[in-house]
């Protein structure tokens, strides 16, 4: 693989957009929003140029403070992107990959491509198992590759086929989803497509869900940045579900490449018992097919399919719009020094449960601030 040169880079996006699965985590976009936290993106091609291209790979870089030394972490968010079924491609990119973490003296480097390894729940009727996701775990395993204790993103979500009629959708779905879609509707719940101006507003709802919902959120910055970044590429808008004119529910809808996804929302605690978000998401799948997108992603599902995951109630409401469960292949570690990445992933959970604990402080002192 080469890495694009400076004058290349502007066009990343376009050239992303010749592989049908690109991920909008692996934009430029993505890219600027984590030099926030310190990252610093490199990227890479391999192929003849542009139009016969084999693979494309955005890595992030960091510096870490580990046992009183600094050492790099490199991460492939939601990549890189290729063709799984191509073998040689496959090799290759590998190879490539595991040079790079040697050659920029990595603990590891981590990849989480959205390569299916089944859709449905395991064991269950629908249940349908994908050869490329297998085989591509098997060739991970033989190489020394580790299943990774940090996943990052989201292994498993649930997809809507947008390549119906609205009325299809609707029919399809569970009937307590389309009474509840139609209740904010009766009841007076709007909604609207929301400004930039507003997202230090999203943000403090953002802030407060967290904190009912019991999950951290990072600092206002960073999110005003990242969404706003995205709005600026016209590759995200906002829906806000108003009650007599206040905003009670909204959502970030992101769209790239076909696919729309709804990676943030937020909501109050008033009217809630409207039930908002049906109708928001409702809304959303209308505006993803508006945008031409042929695949709405609900953003997130269970790694254990029973109650006991901590996921299951969103995934209940998920399942009410009849959308496909897609369980991913998840992130993967190679790591060039095998006993670093050993101490270093020992240590990892407890550095990243005192940072939750202290994140989820945080937020419950913002919300009490506002």
């Amino acid at each position: 693989m080469f890495q694009l040169a400076s004058d290349q880079i502007k066009d990343w996006d376009q050239i992303l957009t010749e592989f049908p699965d690109a991920h909008i985590l692996q934009t430029l976009q993505w890219a600027e929003a984590k030099k926030q936290n310190g990252w610093s993106p490199m990227f890479f091609w391999s192929g003849s140029w542009r139009h016969d291209l084999d693979a494309l790979a955005m890595v992030l870089r960091k510096q870490v403070n580990f046992l009183g030394m600094k050492f790099t972490v490199l991460y492939v968010p939601k990549g890189p992107t290729l063709d799984w079924s191509n073998t040689a491609a496959v090799a290759q990119t590998l190879d490539f990959l595991q040079a790079l973490s040697r050659k920029q003296k990595a603990i590891f480097l981590k990849i989480d491509p959205d390569v299916l390894l089944g859709t449905g729940i395991p064991g269950s009727e629908e249940e349908q198992l994908n050869e490329n996701g297998h085989a591509l775990q098997k060739e991970l395993k033989k190489r020394g590759w580790q299943f990774s204790q940090d996943q990052i993103q989201y292994r498993n979500t649930v997809l809507i086929d947008l390549r119906q009629s609205e009325d299809e959708l609707l029919a399809a779905m569970k009937q307590k989803t389309r009474y509840n879609i139609r209740l904010g509707s009766r009841k007076g719940v709007t909604v609207r497509q929301g400004k930039a101006t507003e997202l230090s507003a999203l943000y403090n709802m953002y802030a407060q869900t967290a904190v009912r919902d019991n999950f951290v959120v990072r600092h206002e910055e960073y999110y005003i940045n990242t969404w706003r970044a995205f709005l600026d590429a016209d590759m995200a808008k906002i829906l806000v579900a108003e009650m007599e004119g206040q905003p009670i529910a909204a959502l970030i809808l992101f769209c790239f490449n076909g696919t729309s996804r709804y990676m943030y929302g937020m909501s109050t605690e008033q009217y809630r018992e409207l039930m908002p978000n049906y109708l928001l998401q409702w809304e959303a799948i209308r505006l993803s097919k508006q945008l031409g997108c042929h695949t709405y992603d609900m953003w997130g599902a269970p790694d254990i399919f029973d109650e006991s995951d901590s996921m299951w109630g969103v995934y209940r409401f998920k399942q009410g719009f009849n959308g496909i469960t897609a369980r991913h292949l998840g992130a993967w570690d190679y790591s060039p020094h095998p006993l670093l990445y050993k101490a270093y992933t020992q240590t990892l959970p407890k550095l990243l449960d005192i940072m939750r604990k202290r994140g989820k402080s945080e937020n419950q002192k913002q919300v009490q601030n506002d």
